[in-house]
Formats: structure tokens, C-alpha cells, sequence
């Protein structure tokens, strides 16, 4: 029996991941934010506040700017951390709107890199580089306004932009980090919808083995019931001791074919999914001859090969299911012709089973069939590396010949 394990692709705490990749990896859970995008943003808010704080306090206490430079400096910056709660739906207008501030605005500098950081983790290349220029190149805008006057400028301006580029970086590697979580994830589900389409298959082709079987065993053994039931209707005043034989052979065949359709469904209840008893081979042919020789037909075996032990199990099974379902169909198709089955080949060469009778007298006995037994068998030979043919032949014979491979 195939058994399947359930597996998890969710994530085990959903609460520790941002809401964009939450969303991808776990679409019964679409939020705009999760509880760790909102740690973070108050932390970033709080951060932001403290910063224009402080730079506020540099600012206020700088001699060389005039009043209104000051009040402008200031006020932009104030504006900056509000505007954070907005980066996550519009990062690029937000960014945006930081670059001319970071013109003027020295208190909002750590804003500006929160929001060119936001724009690097959730915009593609082009836009994160283009942002990333335009907020480097305030830096020697700003500095040619208000320069340092303990530091020389180009100094300042390479820190400023090795600064913002960094921050740049930092976001790009973070944004990689979460496409590639997003990959893992999404490989991860395939995996797991490939295994369970293999676990189908195997499960459709294990059913159809199954179905196979059950065709091979139990036409052959209703066939023999219908044989003799059609006797006994046909010979009403047959002699007592034959009508006692005929119903014996009857009940061992129902018997029969009880036991082998309650074998066929322990196969379906057994977890192993191994047959309760081994499967036929080819030293069971005889004993499947002498079977039909018992209910009446007429057949004649041709043995070519050597030795019979010598040949591989899963030959002989192969072999035994072909005379089986000749036979069968000659008892529903021909009664009452003789029957030629012959057996021919060796190692290295291969094995070839015929199994033909001519044209029955008459009209042919009406034993309803479900017409898969012969393509069952050609599925069978072809799974096997061989081939299986059937029809009749020019001497108007229907012949059923299978060549199967025997290794040497």
C-alpha cells in the first residue's frame, strides 16, 4: 500500500516574517502587515523621532544659519518620520519626496535612508540604483550650501555617499535573501505536488496491476463454471453420476474463484501490498492444462524448451498468463476445437508462447466478457521488454503468440 506523509509548507511562526513574504509563502494569510512590520515600524518611527531630536538640537545651536534656515531645517525633518508610516504601500513616492528634503534638511537624514533602504528591499534593480543616485547626489548639494567648517568637502561628500550606497547594499542583500526564501518555498511546493502526483500514479498503476490479475484469475475460473452450468442445462437427463461430477467440478471452481477474488482484495487491505500467495510461474501450466482437460477441452501442448525450472519467475508468470487467457478465451470463443499450445525458445534468445485453435462448428458459446484481457496481456508483454500478438492466422486459425525476453 503507498502511503503518504503530510508536509508543511507554512510557515512555523508567521508572526516573524514581513508581510510581502508572509503573503508569498503563506497565501491563506494575506496581510498588509504582520506583527513583525509593525515592531519594526514603531521601532523605525521612535528611531526617526530621536534623530531629528538630535539633529534638531545641532541645528538650533549652529550660529552661521539664519532663523528661517533653522525653522525650515527643523520643520522638514518633523514631517519626515510620519511619512515613514507610508513607505511600505508607496516606497518610491516617499523616496522621492525625501530627496529634495535631504537637500536642505539635516534632520532628516536618517529618514532618507530608511526610505532609499524600503525602495532597495521592495523595488527591482533599475529603480533602487536610480534612487540611490538621486539621494547621493543631495549630499554635495546640501554640503556646497552648508559646509562643514572643520571637515574639507570632499571628505564629507565621499562619507555621505559611501553611506548612502552602503545602505543600498544592505537593502539589495535583503531583498536577495528574501527572493531567495521565496525560491526555497516555492521549490519546496513543487516537490511536494510532484510527490504526490508520483504517489497517484503509483497508486493508478498499482489499481491497474491489480485489475489485471483479477481479470486473469477469475475469467478463467468463471469460464470453467459457465462450461458446465451450460452442460447441465443442455443435458437435463444426463446420468446421475455425471450430473454429481459436473456439480462438483462446479463447486470447486466457485470454491476456486471465491478464493482467489478474496485473495486479490487482501492484496488491496495489506500494507506491504505483496500477494498473499506466490504467483503463478511456468511449472504451473500443467496443473492449468490438466484443469481444462478436466472440463472437457481438447488441448495439446508442444514443450521446445529444454528445461522449464531454468526460465525466470517473472517469464513464467508472464508465460502462464498468456496460456491462461488463451485457453479462456478459447472455452467462451471455440468450444469443442482442439486447443495447441506450444512452448519454444532458450536463454539468450528469448521464450515464445502460442496458443492457437481453429474456427469453431457452429455458433460460439455465449460466456459475456469485458474484452480488456487480451490488451491487459499486450500491456503486460510490453512492460515485460517483449510483444504479444493475436488474430488469425492464413491458415484461419486464432493465434495468441507473446515473445518474451529470456536473459542468458
Amino acid at each position: 500500500m503507498i502511503m503518504t506523509v503530510a508536509t508543511r509548507t507554512g510557515p512555523d511562526i508567521p508572526s516573524m516574517l514581513p508581510g510581502g513574504l508572509l503573503a508569498t509563502v503563506d497565501s491563506a494569510r494575506p496581510v498588509r502587515r504582520s506583527t513583525r512590520d509593525w515592531v519594526v515600524d514603531w521601532i523605525i518611527f521612535v528611531l526617526a523621532v530621536a534623530t531629528v531630536g538630535l539633529f534638531s538640537v545641532t541645528v538650533w545651536n549652529d550660529d552661521s544659519l539664519a532663523e528661517w534656515a533653522r525653522w525650515l531645517d527643523i520643520g522638514l525633518g518633523a514631517l519626515t518620520p510620519g511619512l515613514l508610516w507610508l513607505r511600505r504601500r508607496w516606497p518610491v513616492a516617499v523616496a522621492l519626496i525625501m530627496v529634495p528634503i535631504g537637500g536642505v534638511a539635516l534632520t532628516s537624514a536618517v529618514s532618507g535612508m530608511i526610505a532609499l533602504f524600503t525602495v532597495a528591499v521592495h523595488r527591482r534593480v533599475g529603480v533602487s540604483v536610480l534612487m540611490a543616485l538621486l539621494t547621493a547626489a543631495t549630499a554635495p548639494v546640501f554640503l556646497a550650501w552648508r559646509p562643514d567648517p572643520d571637515l574639507p568637502y570632499w571628505f564629507v561628500t565621499a562619507l555621505s555617499v559611501i553611506t548612502t550606497f552602503a545602505v543600498f547594499a544592505w537593502g539589495m542583500f535583503v531583498r536577495a535573501r528574501r527572493q531567495l526564501v521565496v525560491s526555497l518555498h516555492d521549490r519546496a511546493v513543487r516537490a511536494e505536488s510532484e510527490q504526490q502526483l508520483r504517489v497517484s500514479q503509483a497508486q493508478h498503476l498499482e489499481r491497474t496491476r491489480i485489475a489485471r490479475e483479477m481479470h486473469d484469475v477469475l475469467a478463467h475460473r468463471i469460464s470453467l463454471l459457465s462450461l458446465h452450468a451450460g452442460a447441465l442445462e443442455i443435458r437435463p437427463d444426463a446420468p446421475p453420476d455425471e450430473v454429481a461430477r459436473a456439480a462438483a467440478v462446479i463447486r470447486s471452481s466457485a470454491h476456486q474463484a471465491l478464493q482467489d477474488l478474496r485473495e486479490v482484495i487482501g492484496v488491496l487491505r495489506e500494507e506491504d501490498g505483496e500477494p498473499i500467495r506466490p504467483q503463478p510461474t511456468l511449472a504451473d501450466v500443467s496443473a492449468l492444462i490438466e484443469e481444462s482437460r478436466g472440463v472437457g477441452m481438447k488441448v495439446r501442448v508442444d514443450c521446445r524448451v529444454e528445461d522449464l525450472d531454468a526460465v525466470p519467475a517473472a517469464v513464467g508468470r508472464n508465460a502462464y498468463r498468456v496460456v491462461q487467457e488463451g485457453l479462456t478465451n478459447a472455452r467462451k470463443h471455440a468450444a469443442g476445437v482442439v486447443v495447441d499450445v506450444v512452448f519454444e525458445g532458450a536463454a539468450g534468445s528469448g521464450l515464445t508462447v502460442a496458443v492457437r485453435n481453429p474456427a469453431p462448428v457452429g455458433s460460439p458459446a455465449r460466456i459475456p466478457g469485458a474484452g480488456t484481457g487480451l490488451v491487459g496481456l499486450v500491456e503486460r508483454a510490453g512492460l515485460a521488454g517483449g510483444r504479444l500478438t493475436h488474430g488469425r492466422t492464413d491458415t484461419g486459425e486464432f493465434e495468441l503468440r507473446a515473445w518474451l525476453p529470456w536473459p542468458a
